[in-house]
């Protein structure tokens, strides 16, 4: 029996196989655990993480999914003040509704492509 971590692993090896992010493009890769959630935009040529946010820094008293939106805002903004505004998704094995949802709606309303 395959479990809940070693599945969405699996998932995210094969999404990983397809993407990659690069300095003009940079990969949005989403964590998300029990009570957080984390995104970056990751250089993959270089190796190196560009702009992150996460759920961690939010101190107001809110549901996961509201911390999720304020999240892919912050991370906009944040993409948006360094120059990029083009992204390829990396939703990390997770499925694309709930929290990933809110994050990447909120990213799109805040000026990201992808």
């Amino acid at each position: 029996m395959i479990s809940k971590k070693q599945r969405r692993v699996k998932i995210h090896d094969k999404i990983r196989s397809k993407i990659f992010g690069t300095n003009e493009k940079p990969r949005m890769s989403i964590f998300r655990s029990n009570k957080q959630i984390y995104v970056q935009l990751i250089d993959d040529l270089s190796g190196t993480t560009l702009v992150a946010a996460s759920s961690a820094d939010v101190k107001d008293k809110l549901t996961k999914t509201e911390m999720s939106s304020l999240v892919g805002k912050n991370i906009a903004k944040k993409a948006v003040e360094k120059g990029i505004s083009n992204v390829v998704f990396d939703r990390g094995g997770f499925l694309y509704h709930g929290r990933v949802k809110a994050l990447a709606d909120a990213a799109r309303e805040g000026g990201l492509n992808f």
